[in-house]
């Protein structure tokens, strides 16, 4: 069986393989390797652990709607996330205590960042959110129904636009630097909007990606901690489209 590629940064070629044993799994008792309920049950516990510290957020946000009061914390989100993550990532072993860090200090970041988009687009962090979660249960049951095939070809595509995106969002920043804005691409108008539905598209392609490689886990027999690990990859990608979304919806309100 041939552990496939993934796009997601936190869940890479060989994650599993290298923790599985000798036999894929032969060295690791039954009781102590990853299940597909497991992975399923530590997703949802950092789930509630983004929803509570951004309802936070958002709770000291509505207090006097003031931006000032939430940027600390959206800052302490982004910065500690991001170490977090990068913890995560490369001392898996951590992953039971470093992935529900990750998922609490992200739900300070994303908090901060719809109340940022809230002040402008009222109402706007919910729809995101609904949106975020309608998405997740959607192509977990097609996936699981296997009305959604994970191909070789599919998982190449998915892969090389994730790749171009995330050049193109480079390209944006160098040339940001030198005062150069992309105002059509990251404007309301009909390209910017076009552009954004692709790049929503492929996120969400990302989860079945992520489904299909912790699938692929299971069946290698890696370790149990490796279901925090597994559902710390699902969470990488649920945050990247919750706010390409954000951003999605903001330039249809703008349009309207």
């Amino acid at each position: 069986m041939a552990l496939m590629k993934t796009s997601n940064p936190a869940l890479g070629d060989e994650t599993f393989r290298r923790l599985a044993g000798s036999g894929y799994g032969g060295t690791i008792d039954a009781a102590d390797r990853m299940t597909l309920n497991g992975t399923v049950h530590k997703t949802g516990i950092l789930l509630v652990c983004v929803l509570a510290t951004a309802a936070w957020t958002w709770h000291v946000f509505l207090g006097g709607r003031d931006l000032a009061a939430v940027a600390p914390l959206m800052l302490l989100g982004g910065i500690g996330g991001f170490i977090a993550a990068m913890v995560t990532i490369f001392k898996k072993e951590w992953s039971p205590v470093s992935a529900p860090v990750y998922a609490l200090l992200e739900g300070l970041f994303l908090g901060g960042a719809s109340a940022m988009f809230d002040v402008r687009y009222p109402g706007i962090g919910i729809q995101a959110v609904g949106l975020t979660f309608g998405t997740l249960f959607v192509l977990l049951l097609a996936y699981s129904a296997r009305i959604i095939r994970v191909t070789q070809k599919f998982r190449l595509g998915v892969i090389a636009a994730t790749g171009g995106i995330m050049v193109f969002y480079l390209v944006q920043m160098v040339l940001g630097f030198f005062g150069v804005h992309l105002n059509a691409v990251n404007g309301s108008g009909t390209l910017g909007i076009g552009i954004s539905l692709f790049i929503v598209a492929i996120a969400a392609l990302n989860l079945v990606l992520d489904f299909d490689f912790i699938e692929q886990g299971v069946a290698y027999g890696a370790p149990r901690y490796m279901e925090w690990y597994g559902a710390f990859g699902i969470m990488v990608t649920l945050v990247w489209l919750y706010l390409e979304i954000l951003r999605l919806l903001s330039k249809m309100r703008d349009r309207n």
